[in-house]
């Protein structure tokens, strides 16, 4: 819609603005009006001491208040006992007698422009009610003759309800002939002789004041009529009453006019008197009855609720008996208070000039008079008419401001009134914006917001509304309240700004500005989802959320229960906890379960989302459990009605029992059903007393057990089953005993429960030993070894004996094998695996259950080492009967001697006659170390140790290389050479292309054939000297204390290390750093590290040690492996390997021999890590970074060092000491230097 026009509009409006859009601010000027005040009638009980009547009225200048009391002025009797406000209004009545202000009060407001008034307000006091004190004669009749008890109750509070009983507070009973009526007398229709007591009692209950209060007793004496020709007093003979022609005691005379109120309760009555006792019948004359009739009290009594107009009309009521009938007539008329036809007259503002009509629309039955009032004084109109007033309508003409105030309309008639206060403002007055200027207003996107503009004025005001100075177009607009408000139905971000309200009639304008911010709204982007959780477990549920970032001082995330908000406590025992936008429900239960919403909620908008929480729990315990029998006592049938399975499918149900004979109080399984079942056949055990319950079982667990069924009896029986499990053993060889699982004392079925043990001797003996026994177990004595028997076990008590069991056999004690396996041959299949077998041994010799036979063998000696005897015993053992076997894991080349033996429970039986035997040679074992140097460009140096077992005398080395391709690494050529000799360790290959990488493969070789290959790879090159390769000098000679190295290059630094003469030992005796002298520089200053002498000096005493170090390392390091230098492609592999040899134990091996003038050049690069230990590093740097563990030699300073536990070298240098290291493989030997 475009609002140009629209917010821009004149007002078309009367010149009289109607009250029911009238709201005249406070800032005007204007007379008094009547907000609240206490209705009446206001109840005061005996009890109350105070009463606080309320007036409240607004108006400018603010209204004062008086009181009227039935018409006068109210004067309060006692300064104390009342406190008016003449500001508040209030009325406070005080006084030990509240009676004395019983009446109608009226409270007038009133200022310079008008008064107000309210309608009469009734305060009525009631005392505490009694019954006079009275002395009331006995009521003496006739029989027949009727009675009326009057009880005439006090007045009280309502409800009053009204009670006739005996003075021991029994009721007295009614009936047709006997009843109370609705005024709260009782009312006989006949007397009878049995009527007469001394203690009829009427009794008023007033509820509301929680107060009951009785009537003296009154005395009827009832006398009983004679005979007509009986004039004696002591007559006994009965005589019936007359019969009488009805009349009604209640109402009297022939016609009743009841006049009601519109919606009141309807009660027309007549008791009729009589003999016989006269019945009572209703009609509504010429029409028919309401459906809504009831008749009580015998039919004495018609009621009718809620009265309407259609209820009105003439009602009959017929007491008829066989005497005759009486009726009468009830006129019923239904009356109205006053009330208004649509609604009071409003209050009106208009301008000078113009007429004011003022209409009082009412009605009532009968029809209400109308009296008018001005500020609560009597109104007449004037004499000169411009003020008339015609009925129920004022007319002023021509009004004036003068003509302002407050006219009162009041309509009353018999049932009551009612009151309006109508306020009149004449005036003219410019547009008055009561509105702030620069209001601000905050809206998000996509909401409503209603921008405010309240005008006043007289005549009424056109509005308009602006932004930007241009008038507001779009449907998403509306003016509301003929423009006092701009409502925005849909916002957007580009709604913000200012816009301004003009006001204007014509007395003058105004206007205000209106600042409008549209923000973001907010928005849950991760609303939480249906989750279902385990009873017990942590439950989380997450509402991510998008909000307006200049909102974030009112933003809060608000959960709710079925629509009940969450208590989220910071106590650690709370199990609610919310984390960011999580919520978290820690130990969830059933209780927890349901609904949940998220609302995310700002000072300006909210959004909320639902997710249901599903807890999943044990099932409820099964209810109404029912048990029936089926043929007999002990075979029964249990049903019941399964519990809530709480969201996890009940699986099964176990039924249990609990007896009270042997185990009082213990619940024991008896069955199980599966969960879509509610019924169980249960086979019950005689003389017993159950109780049975159910629980059932989910994914979850189990849940609690049912209510525990009534006592079941079972009578006794038989045993239904023998003893199971028999065990025949025989402990000694001439005894047996036999063993069972006894029954429980349920499965006993009855009382003298014992066992019958029988047996026989099977193929031997014809009858059956028996016994009677009390245990489960029976032991027979001289019994043959090792012979079957035949057993049976019988169960009996004092009702019977058990079904026949089946005979179970068993043998008797065993003994100890007598004979040896017999022909015992050795068939040597290779160097470590045997076939032995033999003649089995006759079974009378086993004596018992034949075990196996034992295979032992003993070795004798290696033939390595014939004189060296080892004796070590190995034996395997073959269950069953068997003649042969294959033994395995026998040493080669090696001398045994091997034994067989059988045996059974008992134990071994004798050996065999030993056999000797030889096992052959075999291929050695892999070569522990092989290691690999570059001599020349094309020349290899290979050296390595004797493999750690020949198993066989060595015969050579068969050596392989193979040129490898390093690309593709694939093999581009293989040689191989046979190396004789055993005591060869080491071998020099030479016409190897330079530059090229090739792997060796060594094996050791005995007459049985080679042994696995040991491979080492290295790469051919002869790097230029100063590149950090090191080199290896002829050997130290020991019995010099210098030595001298010849060929070095002038001006050079040099790394020299002293070492072990045999490398395989991997002993770094000394390490130091020297620099040559350049030549021409003969008077250089001499330096202690650079001279030749002080390297022969420093040699001679590290050589005093090396006997010391080279006896420890023999003595824990025999045997020391090398590992090859891998290749690159090869290193990550091997330093996994080298970790686990780590961990792999050692065994200590023969020492390896070199020959005394080995020499080889060696690198860094080539460092070869020992197998199980560490090769320390040859270069100061560790450049290498090997894996492999090494021990460190510490930085050397000058001062003493003397030998460790571990055989460290102490002395004393000069200059800067490299670290060097030996690690043993068998243990944490270390060596520094």
């Amino acid at each position: 819609m475009t609002l140009a026009g629209s917010l821009s509009l004149r007002l078309l409006l009367a010149l009289t603005t109607m009250a029911s859009g009238l709201n005249i601010p406070l800032e005007v000027e204007q007379p008094p009006t009547i907000i609240t005040y206490t209705s009446g009638p206001i109840i005061v009980l005996h009890f109350d001491t105070t009463i606080n009547v309320k007036c409240k009225a607004r108006g400018n200048p603010p209204p004062e208040y008086r009181w009227e009391k039935d018409g006068q002025a109210f004067v309060p009797p006692n300064v104390q006992t009342i406190r008016a406000n003449q500001r508040k209004g209030s009325l406070v009545l005080q006084s030990e007698d509240m009676s004395e202000f019983e009446g109608k009060y009226r409270c007038y407001a009133s200022n310079k422009l008008g008064t107000a008034m309210t309608n009469e307000i009734e305060i009525k006091a009631f005392s505490i009610p009694k019954f006079p004190k009275e002395t009331l004669s006995p009521i003496v009749v006739s029989e027949g003759e009727p009675i009326t008890l009057k009880c005439n109750p006090p007045e009280g509070v309502a409800p009053r309800l009204i009670y006739w009983m005996t003075v021991d507070l029994q009721h007295i009973e009614q009936n047709e002939r006997v009843s109370m009526g609705t005024d709260g007398n009782l009312y006989f229709s006949n007397a009878l002789k049995n009527d007469s007591r001394q203690d009829y009692g009427c009794f008023a209950a007033f509820n509301r004041i929680r107060t009951i209060v009785q009537k003296n007793a009154m005395a009827v004496v009832v006398k009983r009529l004679k005979p007509a020709n009986d004039s004696s007093e002591s007559s006994h003979t009965p005589v019936a009453p007359p019969a009488r022609i009805p009349s009604l005691l209640l109402p009297s005379g022939v016609q009743t006019e009841k006049v009601l109120l519109k919606g009141e309760d309807l009660q027309l009555e007549c008791i009729p008197e009589g003999f016989p006792t006269p019945s009572v019948k209703w009609i509504k004359m010429g029409e028919v009855m309401s459906p809504r009739v009831k008749f009580n009290n015998y039919n004495k009594l018609l009621s009718l609720s809620a009265v309407e107009e259609s209820d009105e009309g003439k009602y009959m009521c017929t007491a008829e008996n066989s005497a005759g009938k009486a009726v009468h007539y009830f006129d019923v008329i239904v009356e109205e208070p006053p009330k208004w036809l649509t609604e009071p007259p409003q209050s009106q503002l208009t301008v000078i000039g113009s007429d004011v009509h003022i209409k009082c629309s009412v009605s009532g039955k009968p029809q209400p008079a109308i009296t008018w009032r001005r500020n609560g004084g009597m109104f007449r109109g004037d004499p000169d008419k411009r003020m008339q007033v015609f009925d129920d309508t004022v007319i002023l003409f021509n009004a004036k401001a003068e003509d302002s105030g407050v006219y009162q309309c009041e309509a009353s008639n018999r049932h009551g009134n009612i009151l309006a206060n109508v306020n009149i403002m004449i005036m003219n007055m410019a547009p008055l914006i009561l509105t702030e200027n620069n209001q601000e207003y905050a809206a998000v996107v996509g909401k409503e917001i209603t921008m405010n503009c309240s005008v006043f004025s007289s005549p009424p005001s056109s509005i308009s509304w602006t932004k930007d100075e241009k008038a507001i177009e779009g449907e998403g607009f509306l003016a509301l309240e003929s423009g006092q408000s701009l409502k925005i139905i849909n916002a957007e971000k580009g709604d913000s700004g200012k816009y301004i309200c003009f006001a204007s009639n014509v007395e003058g304008s105004s206007a205000v500005t209106a600042v409008l911010d549209v923000k973001d709204a907010t928005k849950i982007v991760g609303p939480p989802q249906n989750t279902q959780v385990d009873s017990g477990k942590l439950a989380k549920l997450m509402c991510k959320t998008e909000y307006d970032a200049s909102l974030q001082d009112t933003f809060e995330l608000v959960w709710r229960k079925e629509n009940k908000e969450i208590p989220l406590s910071s106590e650690k025992n709370s199990r609610y906890s919310v984390k960011g936008a999580m919520l978290e429900i820690m130990n969830v239960n059933l209780s927890d379960q349901g609904t949940y919403t998220c609302t995310a909620r700002t000072s300006l908008d909210e959004d909320s989302a639902t997710a249901v929480l599903t807890v999943r729990d044990v099932p409820d315990a099964p209810i109404k459990l029912d048990l029936s029998e089926l043929d007999s006592p002990r075979n029964v049938v249990l049903s019941w009605i399964p519990g809530s399975d709480h969201n996890s499918t009940v699986t099964e149900f176990v039924v249990e029992y609990e007896e009270n004979r042997w185990e009082p109080g213990r619940w024991k399984e008896l069955q199980r059903v599966t969960g879509n079942q509610a019924t169980a056949e249960l086979k019950l055990y005689g003389n017993l007393n159950y109780q049975f319950r159910v629980y059932a079982v989910n994914a979850i667990g189990p849940g609690p057990p049912s209510e525990p069924t009534e006592r079941h009896k079972t009578p006794p029986a038989a045993p239904d089953r023998n003893p199971e499990n028999i065990k025949i053993q025989g402990h000694h060889p001439h005894q047996m005993e036999i063993s069972w699982e006894p029954l429980s004392p349920v499965e006993r079925n009855g009382p003298g429960f014992e066992y019958k043990v029988k047996y026989r001797q099977l193929g031997m003996e014809d009858n059956f030993t028996e016994h009677m026994v009390n245990r489960s177990v029976f032991l027979v004595s001289n019994t043959p070894t090792f012979v079957p028997y035949e057993i049976k076990i019988l169960s009996r008590n004092s009702y019977g004996w058990g079904p026949e069991p089946k005979p179970v056999t068993g043998y008797s004690g065993e003994d100890v094998p007598t004979a040896a396996p017999r022909d015992i041959a050795v068939e040597v299949i290779n160097t470590t695996v045997l076939r032995v077998s033999w003649t089995p041994v006759p079974p009378a010799t086993v004596r018992g259950r034949l075990g196996g036979y034992n295979v032992h063998w003993v070795r004798r000696r290696s033939l390595l080492n014939p004189d060296k005897i080892l004796d070590l015993s190995h034996s395997m053992s073959f269950s069953g009967n068997r003649s042969h076997v294959i033994v395995p894991g026998l040493e080669p080349f090696s001398e045994y001697k091997l034994t067989v033996y059988v045996f059974n429970k008992k134990g071994n039986g004798p050996k065999s006659d030993p056999v000797t035997f030889n096992t052959p040679e075999g291929v050695p074992e892999q070569v522990s170390v092989l290691t690999s140097s570059i001599i020349q460009r094309d020349s290899v140096r290979l050296e390595w140790a004797q493999p750690p077992k020949s198993n066989g005398i060595l015969t050579g080395y068969l050596l392989q290389y193979h040129l490898i391709n390093e690309t593709a690494l694939d093999v581009i050529d293989s040689k191989e050479i046979n190396i004789t000799g055993a005591d060869t360790n080491h071998w020099t290959i030479q016409g190897l292309k330079g530059d090229s990488l090739y792997r060796f493969d060594l094996r050791a070789c005995t007459r049985a054939g080679c042994g696995p290959p040991q491979a080492e790879e290295s790469h051919t090159d002869f790097p230029e000297p100063g590149d950090g390769n090191w080199r290896i000098s002829e050997a130290v000679n020991a019995s010099q204390s210098f030595h001298i190295i010849d060929g070095l290059e002038p001006g050079t630094v040099y790394t020299v290390r002293l070492m072990a003469k045999r490398l395989l030992d991997n002993a770094s005796i000394f390490e130091d750093v020297i620099e040559t002298r350049t030549k021409g520089a003969a008077s250089q200053e001499s330096s202690f590290s650079t001279h030749g002498w002080m390297i022969g000096t420093m040699c001679a005493v590290a050589l005093l040690t090396i006997v010391v170090v080279i006896a420890c390392f023999l003595r824990k390091n025999k045997g020391g492996k090398y590992a090859g230098t891998p290749s690159p492609q090869r290193q990550e592999k091997l330093a996994m390997e080298k970790v686990k040899e780590k961990e792999e134990p050692h065994s200590d091996t023969e020492s390896q021999k070199m020959n005394d003038d080995t020499f080889c050049d060696y690198s860094d690069s080539d460092e070869k890590p020992l197998k199980g230990g560490s090769l320390c590093s040859l270069k100061g740097d560790d450049a290498t970074g090997d894996s492999v563990s090494r021990c460190t030699l510490g930085d050397y300073a000058d001062g003493g060092r003397e030998f460790n536990e571990d055989g460290s070298f102490i002395g004393e240098y000069s200059g800067h000491r490299h670290r060097g290291s030996v690690s043993e493989p068998n243990g944490p030997s270390l060596v520094n230097v």
